[in-house]
């Protein structure tokens, strides 16, 4: 996912570099409405009650992408210097080399410079450490981050840990992970702003409600727990919902127990088919960032499947939204690559869309 995302929104004063200040704007956008504002109703809907509303994941994406590039434009016409990017790649792993040249993709799209270098994945801990010190002192740097996985020699947490975290645009540095757990702005890592990001632009309401958070990584699952049942009224606001945390030992009928209990139903567990229809209620909504790799028998080809299995339909990163009746109004599968709203479930969101507009 584009990690450099969460530097766009969820930056503090205090952390942000100049070079990314124009960016701060973001958190007054990722507030969460007031409370008097919310009513019982867990997801947007159209008049009638029985139909879910149609929201373009690309619409969504589109919109993020041209206010970053507005903002990004009102700083360097300021006379500041343009924001630069650094990524350091280390390896030949296919996936990683995909993430990195999308993450060059899009911030070229919102008019930040960019740059990677690339290290053999026999390198040093300490080589890869100096360097990370050297680009931490680079004036010209905006943001830094290192694509992981890294190889099994090196210690991914002493290089996440040697970023400095005010260049940190992954959120991994242990200062940015301890200021998102005390509610205070931090860089937060991607995928976690994102479906945050998501949730407040569609109008789907946290407050009072129950989260299901399906997976507890360090880099997915745990930061969207705290973003959502977090205080809303804090120095970063949350989204005032009682969440619950499932992971790989939540036995599968209890999984069922806590997920037809939701209202927002969000799966970051990396298993296929993991959250079926009938184990979410009526009128839920179910955002879906599992991003799998499985075996087409059809097709005798890999293809890229989410955790969620809807009527054996199986969609990365989208959100549904169920109508009153339990049933998506339109059933075609829908991939990354297929985002014409016309063509969309009824009532989903792309979220890799979104994701990887967010720089």
């Amino acid at each position: 996912m584009a990690a450099v995302a969460a530097a766009a929104f969820s930056s503090s004063r205090s952390v942000l570099r100049p070079a990314l200040a124009p960016l701060r704007r973001w958190r007054s956008l990722s507030r969460p409405l007031p409370r008097a504002a919310y009513s019982t109703s867990s997801s947007p809907r159209s008049a009638a009650s029985d139909e879910a509303t149609i929201i373009s994941g690309t619409k969504l994406a589109n919109q993020v992408l041209k206010e970053v590039r507005r903002d990004v434009e009102s700083w360097i016409s300021l006379g500041n210097r343009r924001p630069h990017l650094t990524v350091i790649l280390v390896g030949d792993n296919p996936a990683s080399h995909i993430y990195v040249r999308n993450k060059i993709k899009a911030a070229a799209a919102v008019g930040i410079s960019s740059e990677i270098i690339l290290r053999p994945k026999d390198v040093s801990q300490e080589e890869l450490l100096d360097m990370t010190v050297k680009l931490n002192k680079d004036s010209t740097v905006s943001g830094l981050l290192v694509q992981l996985p890294l190889p099994g020699h090196i210690d991914e947490r002493a290089v996440c840990n040697a970023i400095a975290p005010s260049k940190d645009v992954d959120g991994f540095h242990i200062m940015n992970i301890g200021r998102l757990c005390l509610d205070q702005p931090s860089i937060i890592p991607a995928t976690a702003a994102a479906v945050w990001e998501i949730i407040q632009r569609t109008g789907i309401q946290t407050f009072g409600k129950n989260v299901v958070v399906a997976g507890r990584s360090k880099n997915v699952g745990m930061p969207i727990s705290m973003l959502l049942h977090t205080d809303g009224e804090h120095e970063r606001p949350g989204g005032d919902a009682t969440v619950t945390i499932t992971h790989r030992y939540t036995p599968r009928e209890q999984l069922k127990i806590h997920t037809q209990l939701a209202d927002i139903v969000i799966v970051a567990a990396g298993i296929p088919k993991l959250i079926t229809t009938d184990m979410v209620k009526e009128g839920a909504a179910v955002i879906d960032v599992g991003i799998n790799h499985i075996h087409d028998p059809l097709t005798g080809k890999t293809k890229l499947v989410g955790d969620v299995d809807f009527e054996g339909k199986t969609n990365s990163v989208f959100v549904y939204l169920l109508s009153r009746s339990g049933e998506l109004l339109k059933r075609e599968s829908v991939t990354c690559s297929d985002t014409d709203p016309q063509r969309s479930p009824c009532g989903s969101v792309v979220a890799e869309d979104v994701c990887s507009v967010m720089l």
